[in-house]
């Protein structure tokens, strides 16, 4: 399979992870309505990392003192990012805390600037522009003053760009497997935790919760965090925030579909999301390949291990 082959690959894939996440929102906003959301999480990360392990067995072979090291990184900014968010929503409202925690599509070329010193082009600084304020739009058009809720859902989204950023920098020297499996457990371990000193819940018995543990945790998250952080070997932190800020308008169109009101705003907005990713993944790849070449000549050096099997290592064509 050739680079840009393989690149559209992968860009499908994580759209399909876009649609996953929002497709599973409602899923997870009805369950934790009726279950803590700490325990929920918790359990929710324990079946994705179990549920890893059973499709990737090799993945424990794979562990290194490296791999562990950023993996538990990742993991860390990943629950930083949940538990900033939850916070978050205590003060400010549903809406606002989408905005702001979509906010990760400005954070994150910054960070890639600063911290991996590898500006974005300027056709993907014109997707994040549009993205930025489709999102607004997606947003409701307006989000009013600022407060302490805000800052703590902005901490979020700079917990998820920081996130990208391991992936997208240090990451790439890794094994894919043994990443997304540390990430996934270093999840259930902390969230796990908070629940066990703050919430006292349950075991999960109901019919309903148990099927939105099985799905968020086999799709959403084992699936979803394992195609994440193998895209992020060959797509830049940038370009993989742009994609996925495309979840809030697959969220909105599976709730259009189970009955609730898009808008024009919100149809404006998801419209402007899909042309900032066309923008910067389409028209900037034909229009500028050299910062495709250049990723691909920074990822020289030692073989990266992107598919494991029990017998072995093995790389894509």
């Amino acid at each position: 399979m050739t680079p840009a082959a393989r690149r559209t690959l992968i860009t499908l894939a994580l759209i399909g992870v876009a649609v996953v996440w929002g497709g599973t929102f409602v899923m997870v906003k009805d369950a934790v309505a009726g279950y803590p959301l700490y325990s929920f999480l918790g359990w929710r990360f324990v079946v994705a990392t179990v549920a890893f392990i059973a499709i990737f067995p090799g993945s424990v072979k794979r562990l290194t003192s490296g791999t562990l090291r950023i993996g538990v990184l990742a993991g860390v900014f990943l629950t930083a990012g949940y538990i900033f968010q939850t916070w978050g929503l205590q003060a400010t409202s549903a809406s606002k805390a989408a905005f702001v925690t979509g906010m990760f599509v400005v954070i994150t070329p910054l960070m890639q600037a600063v911290l991996l010193k590898r500006p974005p082009k300027a056709w993907t600084i014109a997707g994040v522009v549009l993205s930025f304020i489709g999102l607004w739009l997606l947003s409701g058009g307006s989000v009013g003053g600022w407060n302490v809720g805000d800052t703590r859902v902005l901490l979020c989204a700079i917990a998820y760009s920081a996130h990208m950023i391991v992936l997208g920098g240090p990451g790439r020297r890794y094994s894919v497997t043994g990443l997304t499996l540390v990430q996934l457990a270093t999840v259930a371990l902390a969230t796990g935790a908070m629940a066990l000193f703050t919430e006292h819940a349950p075991l999960p018995t109901e019919g309903s919760l148990i099927f939105a543990l099985l799905v968020t945790g086999v799709l959403a998250s084992a699936v979803a965090f394992a195609v994440q952080t193998y895209a992020q070997q060959l797509i830049s932190p940038t370009k993989t925030a742009l994609i996925l800020i495309t979840e809030p308008v697959f969220g909105g169109v599976f709730g259009w579909l189970a009955g609730e009101s898009l808008g024009i705003r919100g149809l404006a907005g998801s419209a402007l999301i899909l042309a900032g990713m066309i923008l910067a993944e389409v028209v900037g790849t034909i229009a500028a390949p050299s910062e495709h070449v250049e990723l691909e000549a920074s990822l020289e050096g030692p073989p990266i291990p992107l598919l494991e099997t029990d017998g072995g290592v093995e790389r894509p064509e």
